[in-house]
Formats: structure tokens, C-alpha cells, sequence
């Protein structure tokens, strides 16, 4: 590592008339009377922290999973109901019994649609009122990020499909079905009568 050297004599004679010989660039502020001088600012406190106190050693609470929308059986609920109310009280019971049904899970969205559409007016064909789609629950992906994941790619998609056409046209409600027919992995689906 390379020393300073110090200032010598003959240097700081010249450096003490520099500085002799400087002028300001702005000229000193006049002093403010007190009336006008601001304030003295409060100092800041940081507000109360909303975290758990932690002890070395204990266990961290289970990260809760974080959908940000509703879930879709809560939708499906709160549209208005539309069929026969006592038929929409005891499908929802599970005392209707479907007249047919589909099993969509394992599929991807592109094997699914198109086995979807075939199902739903081959079934209104044939005068099957009440059919069941079993889409399963779906399993929790790696969440590797920020943004959530939806779980169940399938049972959050099919009840858009059912409202789009060809098959908005055929069908009359949509409901989460009982637990008996699959619970939050399959939908009751009934159908217009065909005319």
C-alpha cells in the first residue's frame, strides 16, 4: 500500500492565500424570526408490527394457500336459479339421481372441450334432463412464485365452457354437485328440454 505524503510548507502557504481569496457563491441566509421558522419535526415511529413474536425452535405456522377469487362453487351458488326450485332443492340434497355422467379428469383443456360439447347435446338428444361432469378437484401445483395458482384447471374452466356457445344455449343451471355425486369435483348440469 503506497503512503501519503503530507503537504509541504512552501504548498500550504499557498493553499491558506487560495482560500483567503474566495468568495462565496450565494450570500449567507438571514436569520427567519421565530414566528415564521418552521416547526421542529416530530420524530417518526414505526407502527406496531403485525407478526407473531418467534422463539428459536418453534415450528413456522403452514404457508396458507392464496386464491384471490372466489371459489367457484360460492359463484355458482349465487346466480339465480332458474330450473324448478323444488328440483334445484333436491339436486342440491343429492336425491336427484343424474341420467347421465362424464369423468373429464386426467384430460387436458384441449381433449376436454371438445368430449364436453359431444356429451352435453348427445345427452339433451336424447332427453336426459340432469347429467353429472366429473372434473375432479384438481391437485395444488409448485408454486414457484408471486402470482397463485389456481388448483383444478378443469373444474374452474368447464362452467365458463357451459356458458358459452354451443352449449349456453342448452343448458339451464349449473351447480356444484352433493358429496355423494363428487362434491367440489363434479357439477350437476340441467338441461333445457329440446323442442
Amino acid at each position: 500500500m503506497r503512503r501519503r505524503r503530507g503537504l509541504t510548507e512552501e504548498e500550504r502557504e499557498l493553499w491558506s492565500r487560495v482560500a483567503a481569496s474566495a468568495q462565496a457563491m450565494h450570500a449567507a441566509r438571514p436569520e427567519l424570526p421565530a414566528a415564521l421558522t418552521p416547526p421542529p419535526k416530530e420524530p417518526v415511529v414505526a407502527p406496531p408490527s403485525l407478526a407473531r413474536a418467534f422463539r428459536v425452535g418453534e415450528k413456522a405456522a403452514p404457508k396458507p394457500g392464496h386464491d384471490l377469487a372466489a371459489p367457484i362453487g360460492a359463484h355458482l351458488a349465487a346466480l339465480p336459479v332458474v330450473m324448478d326450485r323444488k328440483a334445484h332443492r333436491n339436486m342440491l340434497r343429492g336425491k336427484l339421481e343424474p341420467d347421465a355422467k362424464i369423468d373429464l379428469h386426467g384430460m387436458t383443456l384441449a381433449q376436454a372441450h371438445p368430449e364436453l360439447i359431444h356429451f352435453v347435446l348427445g345427452a339433451q338428444d336424447r332427453g336426459h334432463r340432469l347429467v353429472l361432469i366429473i372434473t375432479g378437484k384438481g391437485k395444488p401445483g409448485r408454486d414457484d412464485g408471486p402470482i397463485p395458482q389456481r388448483t383444478g384447471v378443469l373444474r374452474h374452466q368447464v362452467p365458463q365452457w357451459l356458458r358459452l356457445p354451443p352449449l349456453g344455449a342448452v343448458v339451464m343451471q349449473v351447480t356444484e354437485a352433493h358429496l355423494k355425486h363428487g362434491g367440489a369435483g363434479a357439477y350437476y348440469v340441467y338441461l333445457r328440454r329440446l323442442r
